[in-house]
C-alpha cells in the first residue's frame, strides 16, 4: 500500500515545503511551518489527496437572512402551487402524462410572467418554432413577448442563456437535451442526469429561474435518474383522467413553500383557465341523492376541498369478486372492506365493489376513510345519506375512529356550498362548527347502528 505524501504549509503566507524547515523560503518567518494532514487517503487520481479547497464562509443558525422574492404570474393557481410566486435562481420539474396539457400550462405560464415585465425563453426540443406559434396564436398568446427557440444541444442553450440573461426559461423538455461530453444517447439516464446539473447549476449562478419539463413513466414516475428530483428546488405533477376537463398541479417537492399544495385548472378550447373554487366545480355535476353517493371534505396543501365519492357495491357471479378503484389507493379500500367485515360483521363477500372519486381528482389522505366505508355502507344497505351532509374521518384496524387535522376548515368550506350537517370522529377540535349540526361518531359500530340501523 502507498504511504500518503506529507506536505509542510507556512502558517502566514501559505508557500508549501516537501519537509519541515525553521525558516520559511517565502515570507521569511520563524517556526510558521506546520505539517498539513491530508483531506483523504489514498491516491490522488481517485481522492482529494493533500490538496487544500477554499475555506467557506460558516454563519449561526440566529443570523437573519432576507426571505428570496416572489415574482408573481398573475396565474393564481400557478403562484398558489410554487408557495406564493417564482422564486429566482431556483429550479423546478414538471412531470406529467404524455397529452395532458404540460407544454399549454407552461406556455399560458411563460405568457404570464412576460406581459408581467419579465424576459422569458421557450426553449423546445420536442416542436418547432413554427408549432409552439400555433399553439400560441389558439390560446391568444401570440402578441406576448416569450422569445421562442428548438434546439436540444446543451451547449448551446447555455450558450445563449448566459448571453440573454431571462429571468425565467423553460426546458421542454429534458429528455430531449443532450450534453456532447457524454457518450450516451439523449434521454438516457446519464444524458438526463448530466443536462438536469448543468441547467440547475446554471440557474443558481446566473439568477435564472428554470423550469424543466420531464415525462413520466407508466407507473406516473417521472422519468430518468431519481437524483433529477433531488437536484431541483421544486417537483410539480400535472395530474388528470383524459375523460375530464379538470387538470390537478400538485407541488410534491417544495423548497420555498407547502407541499402537497394542488392547483386546479379547468380545459378549455382556450387553453387551460384556472378554478377558483374547485369544490363547487367538482359538486356542480351532482345527482339527486342515492345510496353509495358521499360528499367528502378533504385538505389538499391548505386548501381544503369537497368532493364526491361514488361506491357501488353488487352481486358478483365470479368466484373472486372485482375490487375496482379510481381516485384512490386500491390497498386502502381493501383494508377498509377488511375493517367493516371484522368489527361489524358486514361481509363484502360474492360482491363487487367499484369506488370512483367524482372529478378526476385523486385523494390520498386518510380522512377519506370514514367517507368510503359510508359510502359502501350506503351502497350496500340501499340508504342514501342526506344530501346535505359531509364526511371526514380516519379509520383504526380496531374500528375506532381517529380525529383529523384542520377539522374547522373543512367544516367552514362545507358551510360556504351549502351544506349543513357533517359526521366526524369523535374528538375532533370543530370550533364554532360554522352552523353546522356535527355528529360525533366514536368507532364503525355506531355509524353502523344508528345511521344507517344495520349490523
Amino acid at each position: 500500500m502507498a504511504k500518503p505524501v506529507t506536505q509542510f504549509a507556512c502558517t502566514e503566507c501559505g508557500a508549501v515545503h516537501k519537509k519541515w524547515i525553521g525558516r520559511c523560503d517565502g515570507c521569511g518567518a520563524w517556526n510558521t511551518i506546520q505539517e498539513e494532514v491530508p483531506l483523504s487517503q489514498g491516491p490522488s487520481k481517485k481522492s482529494l489527496g493533500t490538496a487544500k479547497g477554499k475555506r467557506m464562509a460558516l454563519t449561526d443558525l440566529s443570523s437573519e437572512e432576507v426571505p428570496p422574492p416572489r415574482t408573481l404570474s398573475g396565474m393564481g393557481e400557478l403562484d398558489r402551487v410554487l408557495g406564493g410566486g417564482l422564486v429566482p435562481a431556483s429550479a423546478t420539474l414538471v412531470g406529467g402524462d404524455p397529452g395532458i396539457g404540460k407544454s399549454t400550462l407552461l406556455l399560458q405560464a411563460a405568457a404570464a410572467f412576460a406581459n408581467a415585465g419579465h424576459s422569458v425563453v421557450y426553449v423546445s426540443g420536442e416542436e418547432a418554432t413554427a408549432q409552439v406559434r400555433m399553439r400560441a396564436q389558439r390560446l391568444g398568446l401570440a402578441d406576448s413577448t416569450v422569445r421562442l427557440a428548438s434546439e436540444t444541444n446543451l451547449r448551446d442553450v447555455l450558450t445563449t442563456l448566459e448571453a440573454e440573461k431571462p429571468d425565467l426559461c423553460i426546458i421542454d423538455s429534458i429528455q430531449t437535451m443532450w450534453a456532447d461530453t457524454v457518450d450516451s444517447a439523449p434521454g438516457s439516464v446519464s444524458q438526463v442526469r448530466a443536462c438536469a446539473h448543468e441547467l440547475t447549476s446554471f440557474a443558481k449562478r446566473f439568477g435564472t429561474s428554470v423550469i424543466l419539463v420531464g415525462h413520466v413513466t407508466k407507473d406516473g414516475q417521472i422519468a430518468g435518474p431519481r437524483v433529477v428530483e433531488h437536484m431541483v428546488d421544486t417537483v410539480l405533477y400535472f395530474e388528470g383522467e383524459r375523460g375530464h376537463q379538470f387538470r390537478i398541479l400538485r407541488a410534491v417537492k417544495n423548497r420555498f413553500g407547502p407541499a402537497d399544495e394542488i392547483g386546479v385548472f379547468e380545459m378549455t378550447g382556450m387553453g387551460l383557465a384556472e378554478v377558483a373554487n374547485p369544490s363547487a366545480l367538482f359538486l356542480g355535476d351532482r345527482d339527486a341523492p342515492a345510496p353509495g353517493s358521499v360528499v367528502f371534505a378533504g385538505i389538499e396543501g391548505t386548501r381544503p376541498v369537497l368532493v364526491e365519492i361514488q361506491a357501488l357495491v353488487a352481486p358478483s357471479q365470479l368466484s373472486q369478486p372485482r375490487r375496482a378503484v379510481v381516485g384512490w389507493d386500491g390497498s386502502r379500500l381493501s383494508m377498509v372492506l377488511a375493517v367493516l367485515e371484522a368489527r361489524t360483521g358486514i361481509s363484502f363477500q360474492g360482491l363487487d365493489v367499484y369506488l370512483n372519486v367524482a372529478g378526476g381528482i385523486r385523494i390520498s389522505e386518510p380522512a377519506a376513510d370514514l367517507a368510503v366505508a359510508c359510502a359502501l355502507l350506503s351502497s350496500r344497505e340501499d340508504a342514501a345519506i342526506p344530501p346535505e351532509t359531509v364526511v371526514f374521518g380516519e379509520l383504526s384496524l380496531s374500528g375506532a375512529l381517529r380525529p383529523v387535522a384542520q377539522a374547522e376548515n373543512r367544516l367552514k368550506e362545507a358551510a360556504k356550498l351549502g351544506f349543513t350537517a357533517a359526521m366526524a370522529p369523535k374528538g375532533c377540535k370543530t370550533g364554532n362548527a360554522s352552523g353546522i349540526s356535527v355528529r360525533l361518531l366514536p368507532d364503525l359500530i355506531t355509524l353502523v347502528g344508528d345511521v344507517f340501523g344495520a349490523g
